[in-house]
C-alpha cells in the first residue's frame, strides 16, 4: 500500500533530504521515514503543507500541473489589497515567463491560531499588511510571490494551507501525519490518519479563515 505523509514544513527548511551546503535544515531533521520523497516542492522561505510519498504515480498526481490539483496558499502581503488588484490575480497576470492561469483569490482575516514565524516577519513601519488566499493549478517557481508583486502587493509571509483536500489543519510546524490513500495511484480524500512529530508539540485547531 502506498504511503502518504503530510508535513507542516517550517520556515527555513529545505524540501529535500540532503543539503550540499552544510548547516541548513532538511526533511531528514523532521521525517524519519525511509523510502518517501517530496511530491513537489515548497521554497525554503515558505511554510505549510508538503506531501511526501513512496508512490511515483501519486507523486505525479500531486505535483504535475497537468493534473491541475488545486493548491491553496495564504499570503501576508504588504499594502491594502483593493478589488482591482484581487481581480487581476483572479484573471491571471503576465510574468516574465508568460501569463498565469486564472487564480481564485480573496481577502481573508488573519488565519486563526496561526503560529509565530521564526524568524519573525520584518514589517515596514506605517505600512499596513493584509492576508489573501490564492488557489493555483500550476506550479511555477515562486509563483505566488511573483504574482502578488506584479499587482503591487509584495508577499511577506507565505503558507501553503492545502493540496486538493489535504490540509495542515491541526499540525504544528515540523509535525506530520500519515494518511491512507484510496488506491495506490489515487489522491483520494483523507480518511483519518495519525499525527507524528520530531518532538512533542501543541497545535491549536485551525480552520479556513473567513473572507473579509
Amino acid at each position: 500500500m502506498s504511503r502518504l505523509i503530510l508535513l507542516n514544513k517550517p520556515y527555513g527548511v529545505l524540501s529535500q533530504f540532503t543539503d550540499r551546503e552544510a548547516g541548513r535544515a532538511t526533511l531528514r531533521d523532521l521525517v524519519p521515514v525511509p523510502g518517501v520523497y517530496p511530491a513537489g516542492r515548497l521554497d525554503r522561505d515558505s511554510e505549510g503543507l508538503l506531501a511526501l510519498t513512496d508512490d511515483g504515480a501519486l507523486t505525479a498526481r500531486i505535483a504535475d500541473p497537468r493534473h491541475k490539483l488545486p493548491k491553496t496558499y495564504w499570503a501576508q502581503v504588504e499594502g491594502e489589497p483593493d478589488e482591482a488588484a484581487l481581480d487581476r490575480l483572479r484573471r491571471g497576470v503576465v510574468l516574465n515567463d508568460g501569463p498565469t492561469l486564472p487564480a481564485p483569490t480573496r481577502r481573508i482575516a488573519e488565519p486563526p491560531g496561526l503560529w509565530p514565524r521564526d524568524p519573525p516577519v520584518r514589517f515596514r513601519r506605517n505600512i499596513p499588511t493584509a492576508w489573501i488566499e490564492v488557489v493555483l493549478r500550476e506550479g511555477r517557481n515562486r509563483q505566488v510571490r511573483r504574482m502578488t508583486a506584479a499587482v503591487g502587493l509584495p508577499t511577506l509571509r507565505l503558507i501553503r494551507w492545502a493540496i486538493g483536500d489535504w490540509t495542515i489543519d491541526g499540525l504544528a510546524p515540523g509535525a506530520w501525519r500519515e494518511v491512507p490513500v484510496a488506491t495506490p495511484t489515487g489522491a483520494g480524500r483523507l480518511r483519518g490518519g495519525r499525527d507524528a512529530s520530531p518532538a512533542p508539540q501543541s497545535s491549536p485547531h485551525r480552520r479556513r479563515p473567513p473572507a473579509r
